[in-house]
Formats: structure tokens, C-alpha cells, sequence
């Protein structure tokens, strides 16, 4: 077959795998244009002089193929089935057997996702549980409980940053009246804008090597001997003296330091 470029006008044989692979277009090896080799494709060329090769009249509609050459396996299942009788007791619309056996697990499906779901929610609820102290102590947070806790007639518990109390004093004297007995005393002070829950004291001591040779953890109740005080909490920018009564660990301690938690 031969077809022509219509910028440089000539002409070149063209084979039928260039055609289909390219989808009918060509570039000129002469003028380097590219054109529709399908608008003069022709199976030979005129005997006589040529110039031009005619181009081939559009068609509104495409044309109608009546004569197959060849159908694929699937084209002899083609017939039609909607006049095709029903089985008895068989309704037309209704879904095969098959099909209703596909869409039955759904039900179970969606049991499954429910399932999920309050695992997902409960699992949330435990992780926000274990660290409750955590958002109670967030400011944040505590601005969107107080007034809920509010409307429902509770109480939050009282906050806690360790991080806003200061020492501003600590001393530490041989107890008056307990042999092999030491009193620690310190002044503890609330920098926080709100009260918040009285600390865990750490009260270290240690000897001339900074090495640690006797500890003690004090909760609120240990130091603190009134229980409303304990509920209260230190206020805040109040300051409080602190007693602590310990077990003198022997002349080798003469450093001591507080933590609080």
C-alpha cells in the first residue's frame, strides 16, 4: 500500500503493521510533517505520471461491516435469554441462587465492623484512662472539663506540676528528742497560677563523694498530718514548711537534697 505527504508530496509504501500500530499516522522521512497516511492510502499507484494522489471522500457515518470474516468463542453465547421461560416458581427480577449465596455474608460483615468498632472505642477509653492524670493536668484539657464538670456536679482532682514548686529554704538538725534521729525541714513554694496537689518529697543524703547513702520517699500523708489539708492542696503562690523526721544514717552524711514528684 502507498500513501503521500501532503506538505513535501511524496510518496511512500506503507505496511499494514505501521498503520495499525501508529493508528493510521506518519511522519515524513522528508520534511519531517506529520500526516493521516489513511487520507491517500492506496493498494498501488496509477501506470502514468502522478502528481498528487487523490484523497479519500469523509463519510458522515462510518460504514457498515456486513460480511465476518471471523468471531471470537464468547460472540456464539450471544443469544438472548429475557424471553428464555422461568423455572417454575421463579420470579423475573429475582436474584440466582448464586448471587444471593455472594450476598448473604453481609450481615456477618456488618457485625463484624460493629464488633471492631467497640473494641476500637473501648481500647481508647482504657489508653485515655491510663493517662487521665496526664490530660487532668494539661491546661487545655482542663478547660474543657472544669465546665463540664461543672454542669455535672463534680469534682476534678487537683493538679500537678512539679516543675512550678520551688524549695526556698532546707535545713537539717539532730532531733530533740529521738536518739539516732534527724529533722529535715524545708519551705516549699507554689509558683503555679492554681493549687495544686501537695508533691511526692524525695529526701536524698549522701557523703563527701556525692554518693548516695540513704533515701526516703514521702507522700502527702507523711508529712502532712490533717487530712482536709491534704484535700485542700498548696494554694496558689502560697509557701508551706515542710518537717521531715529520718533515721540518722551516720556521720558519713553531710549533704542532703530534696526531689519532687
Amino acid at each position: 500500500m502507498y500513501t503521500q505527504c501532503p506538505q513535501c508530496l511524496t510518496i511512500y509504501r506503507v505496511e499494514e503493521k505501521d498503520l495499525a500500530t501508529a493508528h493510521g499516522h506518519g511522519r515524513c522521512g522528508h520534511c519531517d510533517s506529520v500526516f493521516d497516511m489513511l487520507l491517500t492510502l492506496t493498494t498501488q499507484l496509477p501506470l502514468e505520471s502522478i502528481e498528487y494522489l487523490p484523497e479519500h471522500a469523509a463519510q458522515a457515518t462510518p460504514p457498515t461491516l456486513g460480511a465476518p470474516v471471523l468471531r471470537p468463542r464468547s460472540a456464539r453465547v450471544s443469544a438472548p435469554i429475557a424471553d428464555a421461560p422461568l423455572p417454575r416458581g421463579a420470579r423475573r427480577g429475582a436474584l440466582p441462587t448464586f448471587a444471593r449465596s455472594r450476598r448473604a455474608p453481609t450481615r456477618g460483615n456488618r457485625r463484624w465492623l460493629a464488633a471492631s468498632a467497640v473494641l476500637l472505642l473501648t481500647l481508647g477509653a482504657q489508653i485515655a484512662w491510663s493517662q487521665r492524670a496526664n490530660w487532668i493536668d494539661d491546661g487545655r484539657v482542663r478547660g474543657v472539663l472544669e465546665p463540664l464538670c461543672a454542669r455535672l456536679h463534680c469534682q476534678l482532682p487537683l493538679r500537678h506540676d512539679a516543675s512550678a514548686l520551688e524549695l526556698l529554704s532546707r535545713d537539717i538538725q539532730p532531733h530533740p528528742s529521738v536518739p539516732d534521729a534527724l529533722i529535715i525541714s524545708a519551705t516549699l513554694h507554689n509558683a503555679a497560677p492554681y493549687a495544686q496537689a501537695w508533691p511526692t518529697v524525695e529526701v536524698a543524703l549522701s557523703d563527701l563523694d556525692d554518693k548516695r547513702i540513704a533515701m526516703r520517699r514521702f507522700q502527702p500523708r507523711d508529712y502532712l498530718a490533717d487530712a482536709h489539708t491534704v484535700a485542700q492542696g498548696i494554694a496558689a503562690g502560697a509557701s508551706s514548711s515542710l518537717v521531715f523526721e529520718v533515721v540518722d544514717p551516720g556521720h558519713n552524711a553531710v549533704a542532703f537534697e530534696f526531689r519532687f514528684e
